[in-house]
């Protein structure tokens, strides 16, 4: 009669032990996945944070205390590179670049609605889009005065519109630069304000290679290019 209950002693504790370490495994399991969800969530927070301070940092490193007064911003469509300058002490001091993550076109000026070019000339900035489904971006005064000068079409909505510094990286004439660069560049810009940024975009960079593209179908490329030239060789090559 003894004999039983000395096993039904030793299966109790047994038990015991086995849900000891079932609930362990599932505390493990609940801490894992607490600390994976706090990792995602602040990482996801630097995220939004990052495009003002990360700019922030460019700047100091450049020489800026503070906000630059003026901007500029070079797109050079052969090297397919956007470089910013900022004014500081009387001069244009260089800040950083960002490579285009897309391209479209060609060579040569924006004519005509539905080009896929990227326009060349001088510009400003019209407006910023925070909402934008390219993540952020601003619009280019495109066609300017001297677009609409050289072209034929007696409705200027004909030349084309809608050309945007944003991010991602698809483009049918706009200049894409990605979402991280795009933050940065629209935290300095939106600072700046758009009245006090100049968009100079070149088929190539005219400081280190000054021979001018021939263009098909258009006599007035020297003209335009000379122009560019003229205000590239204010900033340094970098």
């Amino acid at each position: 009669m003894n004999q039983p209950i000395k096993k039904n002693w030793l299966i109790l504790p047994l038990c015991g032990i086995l849900l000891l370490l079932t609930f362990k495994d599932q505390l493990n399991h609940w801490v894992k996945n607490d600390f994976s969800l706090q990792e995602e969530i602040t990482n996801s927070n630097d995220c939004e944070m990052n495009g003002a301070d990360r700019m922030r940092e460019k700047t100091q490193e450049a020489g800026f205390d503070e906000t630059p007064s003026q901007l500029v911003f070079i797109g050079l469509k052969e090297e397919r590179l956007l470089e910013v300058y900022g004014f500081l002490d009387g001069c244009f001091e260089f800040i950083t670049s960002y490579p285009f993550t897309a391209f479209s076109g060609e060579i040569g000026p924006k004519l005509a609605e539905g080009d896929k070019q990227i326009p060349e000339g001088i510009y400003g900035i019209e407006y910023f889009n925070p909402n934008s489904k390219f993540h952020l971006s601003m619009k280019v005064t495109y066609p300017n005065d001297f677009d609409q000068s050289k072209t034929n079409f007696a409705n200027v909505r004909q030349m084309g519109g809608d050309i945007f510094i944003h991010g991602k990286d698809v483009t049918i004439g706009c200049i894409p630069l990605g979402d991280q660069a795009i933050e940065e560049l629209y935290s300095i810009a939106t600072d700046v304000g758009k009245e006090n940024i100049k968009v100079i975009i070149s088929p190539r960079d005219f400081r280190v290679n000054k021979t001018f593209p021939v263009i098909d179908n258009i006599d007035w490329e020297t003209e335009l290019y000379e122009m560019i030239s003229k205000e590239l060789a204010i900033f340094g090559s970098q």
